[in-house]
């Protein structure tokens, strides 16, 4: 018997016609021309043995297919899934999918499918800039902030403004917008060559052109915010506000937290000191300021290599700043965590030579001076493959950056001994994240844990730069797969960036104040993505609605929901959408 599902989502109907209440999950995007293309049918039943895919415009067949069932994983209430290959369809068009009653939405098949997505997601970075922001045309916080821990008294003001709010809250951190800064600038130097980035808005963020491509605008605005928090060679802040900052809805201009100073006044900046900081209920667990110090030197040496022929001044005081940060961390080797104030939650970074090694590499690319090529190479051998790869559960943040970008700067400058061993790094992780994907039928490789996404992102930019440092693409379906759980292969069948694709379905309602007080979408966001149900049942204050849309397709192993009170799933991040325009800029260069 046909059954007929309709689904209300979004504020538009959806309407899923399937045999037996069967779906199909596809890049909603598209794919490119000559790369790997799949799906993933699924229902109660057993799914059709065939599939085809059709012109989206007339209907006409144009690729028969054999559907190749999953017999060793399940999800939910589902237990039947098959998957759908059809990458030897190669004639550039848009399409829809086939099994059975069932039909996909519509996706492209071009080279190009991906080329507007990096400057895309630079639309949510610029919304999250504090100081001036440009998607509100107001300025805010011009008051940080008052000082804790350090040489200073307590108290004492240091110009902390600028940066970038770090996701649906007002909070700046050098632990993300550091690594944010860096990769952006690695996004640049490895594929701003290639016309991939282009020049739309001014150095402020609004419209208009000044000769720049936007993703140096909006890395400068994190090196410039980077530069005040290291105001003297020795001295390093990390933080600015905690979680009093969580006082409610409101727009940054109107902030009513309170400090200590009173409300919507200054606020609170850390400094880097190594050691365990909390000004309340609960305490981090630093042992020093090494983590920090390796990401703060590789975003300075790369701007050197970006900027120096831009703007050969600027690129000298970035350099000189990373080079004296290098230096602190070298000496105070070890982890500065984020601060928390009355709440549990905090970054709890655990590893630190992968950032060291990074920041040696990109010094010596700097400079030349061997002493950092010797320093990378030491980093390395003790970050080796370790990482959250393969992992069930991790602490949150707690192998942040997520992968380790110094084996891909310093391969370049390795003998082929070191470049075999670099190389194995990546690939350990891969395979163990390979194996954890056997365990669902959409082959995601990564624990479900706060900030999933994030975990995607970093998961098939080291499969790409394993392909670029190797020529291997033996694990290049396995990150097509990945990929492509972004663009709505996915339980849900929902893209995870907001606004892409557009008329597509995508996160309409994200835990993000600006969007929902003022009324208006912003594009590129990256949100955190599905944990499992047990942890969203764990946290304190996080909610969904009771009529929620994607009710079937949620299990025990995970669960999303496009929702704005739900932080642990819903809440884009400033980081994992300036990590996602690393990997998206290098996927360009893929076809």
């Amino acid at each position: 018997m046909k059954r007929c599902i309709a689904i209300l989502m979004f504020g538009s109907l959806v309407s899923v016609s399937a045999q037996s209440g069967s779906f199909i999950r596809i890049n909603l995007l598209g794919y490119q021309t000559r790369d790997v293309k799949s799906a993933v049918a699924f229902g109660a039943q057993p799914v059709a043995a065939t599939f085809e895919v059709a012109d989206a415009d007339n209907g006409a067949t144009v690729w028969h297919g054999e559907t190749k069932p999953v017999t060793d994983a399940q999800w939910g209430q589902f237990h039947y899934h098959a998957q759908c290959d059809f990458s030897g369809l190669q004639k550039p068009g848009h399409y829809v999918l086939r099994v059975g009653a069932a039909q996909s939405a519509r996706f492209a098949i071009a080279d190009n499918v991906y080329a507007s997505l990096p400057d895309e997601l630079l639309e949510f970075m610029r919304e999250q800039r504090c100081g001036y922001n440009p998607f509100l045309d107001q300025t805010c916080h011009p008051l940080d902030g008052r000082t804790a821990y350090g040489p200073l008294t307590n108290g004492t003001f240091v110009d902390s403004t600028g940066g970038w709010h770090d996701a649906g809250d007002l909070l700046k951190y050098l632990l993300t917008s550091g690594n944010a800064t860096a990769q952006m600038l690695l996004a640049w130097r490895v594929a701003g060559c290639s016309q991939i980035f282009h020049d739309t808005v001014q150095a402020n963020g609004r419209p208009g052109s000044n000769g720049v491509p936007d993703i140096l605008d909006e890395a400068r605005w994190g090196l410039q915010w980077m530069l005040k928090l290291h105001p003297a060679p020795d001295q390093l802040y990390h933080q600015v506000a905690d979680d009093r900052d969580h006082a409610g809805w409101r727009l940054p201009k109107d902030d009513t937290a309170d400090y200590g100073w009173g409300k919507g006044k200054d606020r609170v900046v850390y400094f880097a000191d190594g050691k365990p900081q909390g000004l309340k209920s609960y305490k981090s667990e630093s042992t020093g300021i090494a983590n920090l110090a390796g990401r703060y030197a590789a975003a300075m040496a790369l701007a050197h290599l970006v900027f120096k022929e831009r703007d050969p001044a600027f690129a000298r005081t970035c350099l000189q700043a990373g080079i004296e940060v290098y230096r602190m961390g070298r000496t105070n080797e070890g982890v500065q965590q984020g601060n928390s104030f009355s709440a549990p939650y905090r970054y709890a970074e655990t590893t630190w030579t992968d950032d060291m090694e990074w920041g040696a590499a990109a010094l010596f690319a700097a400079t030349g001076e061997t002493n950092y090529l010797a320093d990378a190479k030491h980093y390395a051998a003790l970050a080796g493959s370790e990482s959250w790869m393969g992992k069930e559960q991790t602490g949150h943040y707690q192998y942040y950056p997520f992968m380790n970008l110094g084996h891909f700067m310093l391969y370049e400058f390795a003998d082929a001994a070191l470049q075999r061993a670099l190389a194995g790094y990546y690939r350990e992780g891969i395979e163990r994240c390979i194996a954890a994907g056997g365990k669902n039928p959409f082959r995601v490789g990564v624990p479900f844990i706060w900030c999933s996404n994030n975990l995607l992102a970093a998961l098939v930019t080291q499969c790409v730069l394993y392909e670029r440092m190797t020529g291997d693409h033996r694990y290049h379906e396995f990150m097509c797969e990945q990929r492509d759980w972004l663009l709505g292969r996915n339980p849900w069948g929902t893209s995870m960036f907001t606004g892409i694709p557009e008329g597509g379905i995508y996160p309409h309602h994200p835990h993000l104040m600006t969007t929902q007080l003022t009324g208006r979408p912003v594009r590129g966001a990256l949100v955190d993505g599905p944990v499992y149900e047990r942890i969203f049942k764990s946290l304190k204050g996080v909610s969904a609605q009771t009529n929620d849309p994607f009710a079937p397709f949620q299990s025990e192993l995970a669960v999303y929901h496009d929702d704005l009170h739900d932080y642990s799933t819903n809440e884009p991040t400033m980081d994992g959408t300036a990590s996602a325009i690393l990997m998206w800029a290098l996927l360009c260069l893929e076809n």
